[in-house]
């Protein structure tokens, strides 16, 4: 028997379950950004998620520290991305250096490092300690639970986007597979903040493919980190040796493979890093989860018995999701560039910013599709560019700025691509956020024209 190619699905009706002003699909840090900012400024909100938990890569991904949201002293992104960190830093689940520590000095590097709040970028040594966040993923849930439900938005967990709703160039909702069959949500507006641009580019919105390495985090108990540090700052020679042989097992991990957090004893381990998988294939990422686990398996193996502190060392937990960077890119309105991220370009239109760049609403805006917009790594940007510009505290800000222009279009009745970008950034920053309209004094003014 020959295996067919192709098996044909017979048409039918799809149920519609909810009704509203905006439809997020996907929610991630931008995802839910984009409901509680359309929610808390008028639209009734519909956030579908495939998964039974809020937060995406930052808490199912388990990225433990929000980081590039400070441009030197400066902290460059606010709004929602402060607000769900001073949430959890209530609950006890967060960790954040105070201002007077935001300094270069070995004594406060020593005192830092380990939780990940430091300046990546700062070519001073030791590198300045700044504003940066390390997290527990569980409160970064129940935070971002709180912020939907206290917002009025109607939250779909386990609903898994299959296809977009498209009428006349017009998306109108989307389809979702659930446990109780295919169901339609129809909306006003919708924000894909999939992270992989599924939305848009199943409804034909022009994108480019990239890729990028991926990660299957982790994380450690049982760890000594008193002891562990104490090793690495006081017999330096032989840290270097133990650490460059677990770095080799990983084969590929950050500067720091293992950092503190809010829970005692307890290591994130961003890492193993691992290329040549597609994040958009499934043979691709189960392969990538089977090969991650084992270098894990391998490395504690090596670290019980050779690096002090971790003798007892032990798995907690692998992060359900698979750390996928990079996949398809919108090819929107504009495209971001590398030169404008490291020449730190400012748009007269930039409704969003992360450590020193800027992200102009236009990057928001696919081609093809009216009343969509984007939030999140999937944004409009060439590959190089989004490798540098793709964190979470910035993709939280372009997520906030998508519900505000979402809620100022419908107000004004226009559409999306031609709501007041001046209104939606100063929205933005009444309500706490900081959209970028202010260039910084590095910021190359020279080119600030929107083109």
């Amino acid at each position: 028997m020959t295996t067919p190619n192709y098996v044909t699905e017979p048409a039918g009706q799809v149920p519609v379950v909810a009704s509203s002003d905006l439809v997020v699909v996907g929610g991630g840090p931008a995802g839910i950004s984009a409901a509680v900012a359309g929610a808390r400024n008028g639209l009734s909100v519909t956030l579908l998620e495939r998964y039974p938990y809020l937060g995406g890569l930052a808490s199912g991904g388990m990225v433990l520290v929000l980081d590039d949201m400070c441009d030197g002293p400066a902290v460059t992104v606010r709004g929602l991305c402060s607000e769900i960190i001073d949430r959890m830093t209530r609950m006890g689940l967060c960790v954040t250096p105070p201002e007077e520590d935001w300094i270069s000095d070995n004594a406060k590097f020593r005192q830092w490092a380990r939780w990940g709040v430091y300046n990546f970028h700062s070519h001073q040594k030791p590198q300045p300690i700044c504003y940066a966040s390390a997290f527990d993923p569980d409160g970064f849930k129940r935070a971002a639970n709180e912020m939907v439900a206290e917002a009025g938005v109607t939250l779909r967990a386990h609903s898994w986007f299959s296809k977009p709703i498209v009428e006349d160039g017009t998306i109108k909702g989307v389809v979702c597979e659930t446990k109780s069959g295919r169901q339609a949500v129809l909306g006003k507006v919708v924000v894909d903040a999939t992270g992989d641009l599924d939305v848009a580019a199943a409804a034909g919105s022009p994108h480019s493919l990239g890729s990028f390495i991926v990660t299957t985090v982790f994380r450690l108990g049982g760890i000594d980190t008193h002891e562990a540090e104490r090793f690495e700052y006081e017999e330096p020679e032989a840290f270097a040796v133990l650490d460059r042989e677990a770095k080799r097992i990983m084969g590929g991990s950050w500067e720091r493979w293992w950092l503190k957090t809010p829970l005692p004893g307890i290591a994130w381990c961003n890492c193993p890093h691992m290329a040549g998988f597609d994040g958009l294939s499934v043979e691709h990422l189960t392969n990538a989860d089977f090969k991650g686990r084992e270098r894990i398996a391998e490395l504690v193996s090596f670290i019980r018995a050779k690096m002090p502190g971790f003798k007892n060392a032990f798995v907690v937990d692998v992060a359900p999701q698979i750390g996928v960077r990079q996949s398809r890119l919108l090819e929107g309105e504009y495209v971001l560039t590398k030169e404008d991220v490291t020449a730190r370009r400012h748009f007269a239109d930039s409704v969003a910013r992360g450590r020193d760049y800027y992200y102009p609403y236009r990057t928001l805006l696919p081609k093809g599709v009216s009343q969509l917009l984007v939030a999140g790594r999937h944004y409009s940007s060439t590959a190089a560019a989004q490798r540098i510009s793709r964190e979470i505290p910035p993709c939280m800000a372009m997520g906030e700025a998508t519900g505000v222009a979402a809620a100022l279009s419908l107000q004004a009745g226009v559409t999306v691509d031609k709501v007041d970008v001046r209104k939606v950034q100063d929205t933005l920053r009444a309500q706490g956020a900081d959209p970028g309209d202010r260039p910084a004094a590095n910021a190359t003014l020279q080119m600030a024209a929107a083109e």
